[in-house]
């Protein structure tokens, strides 16, 4: 028996699916594992995370994303909280042979509908997206009981759960900010208003819960303490 955690959503259908992942081989097997657990009818593919976003900005629409941790653009959860920022309503399914404890539970934390170690049997592929299409998140048995519980929160977990609220456009003035830019010189590279910026700075310090740029700066630099997945974590 799996850990299903309950979250808020009408139970959903998945016809159409995006997979994330730069092996062809691994994605070819995965598209058919899903087609036979899940019914998913079409599979759009995606080997980086920029023509993801690409194709998702160019009209795709899928149901469901399946996403590897580690992509030839980004590495770790990076991917994971920019594709929440650019499509916040679906579903993210995390992928990896990245099964350790402190990443499904960032991922878990950063937006992800699920986690699913590759070269998992197919069995586990049906029950996963059973779980996530009534609208529960899933994550392996083994690591289900101390997500529940909640214990072992570090100030690395709290970063990024905060952090994944942001939008794409907070994330790219919180990314300037964190690069000592002011509030014109941010309107000026973005080619937006100067209170356009002002307004979501003041949104970012809400989502964020802190009352100034500095403490800002602070919770990215903590998230990304995490840093790239260490080279022996690499999906091969």
């Amino acid at each position: 028996m799996q850990d299903h955690f309950p979250v808020k959503g009408a139970k959903a259908e998945f016809n159409r699916a995006m997979i994330v992942e730069d092996h062809p081989l691994f994605c070819d097997a995965l598209a058919m594992t899903l087609q036979v657990v899940a019914g998913i009818e079409q599979v759009d593919h995606a080997d980086r995370l920029g023509r993801a976003i690409e194709l998702i900005e160019e009209g795709a629409a899928p149901d469901v994303i399946i996403l590897d941790l580690n992509l030839p653009d980004v590495n770790g959860l990076e991917g994971l909280i920019r594709l929440k920022q650019t499509a916040p309503a679906l579903p993210i399914v995390v992928v990896s042979s990245i099964d350790e404890p402190r990443v499904i539970r960032s991922a878990i934390l950063a937006g992800a509908a699920g986690f699913v170690p590759k070269h998992s049997r197919r069995e586990l592929f049906r029950t996963a997206f059973a779980a996530i299409a009534r609208g529960e998140i899933f994550v392996p048995e083994s690591n289900g009981d101390t997500l529940a519980e909640g214990n072992g929160m570090t100030p690395q977990d709290e970063a990024i759960r905060r952090l994944s609220q942001l939008t794409r456009q907070q994330a790219k003035i919180l990314e300037q900010i964190c690069e000592g830019k002011m509030n014109k010189q941010i309107a000026y590279d973005l080619s937006i208003a100067e209170t356009t910026v002002k307004a979501h700075v003041t949104a970012i310090m809400r989502k964020l819960g802190v009352y100034s740029r500095t403490q800002a700066v602070l919770i990215a630099r903590e998230a990304q303490a995490m840093g790239p997945l260490p080279e022996s974590w690499r999906d091969g």
